[in-house]
């Protein structure tokens, strides 16, 4: 088996890691978490994403295998999105950084602050 190395520059490792660490694939996999979801759904769950973003974001996350695209031959065609189980195997590790994230804010927003008012 190869040994990867996320610290070497070289490491493909880095592509996961940057993917993962966007803010809008943590969004995306959070609000699939829930379930099944179509386009509209998820674009109104996901306040301040843009059709262009979204669609982008889907579209990479399908390529890497963490979400499923199903096409229903409607008119007009439905859409719906899920999580792949590799994408399921995220949505624990990402809960935990979205609860840390919600009960921190207050104490990184006073240190902005302390920090802000120092460099003035």
């Amino acid at each position: 088996m190869r040994c990867w190395n996320v610290y070497s520059e070289s490491c493909p490792t880095r592509l996961v890691l940057n993917r993962i660490a966007d803010k809008w694939t943590v969004l995306i996999v959070g609000a699939l978490s829930q379930g099944t979801k179509r386009f509209g759904e998820l674009r109104r769950e996901i306040g301040g994403i843009s059709q262009k973003m979204l669609t982008q974001t889907l579209r990479r996350m399908e390529r890497d295998g963490l979400v499923n695209r199903k096409i229903y031959p409607t008119i007009p065609p439905k859409v719906e999105y899920s999580l792949t189980g590799l994408g399921c195997s995220l949505t624990e590790i990402l809960e935990e950084i979205r609860v840390w994230s919600e009960n921190h804010i207050e104490t990184i927003l006073a240190a902005q602050h302390e920090y802000d008012s120092a460099v003035e």
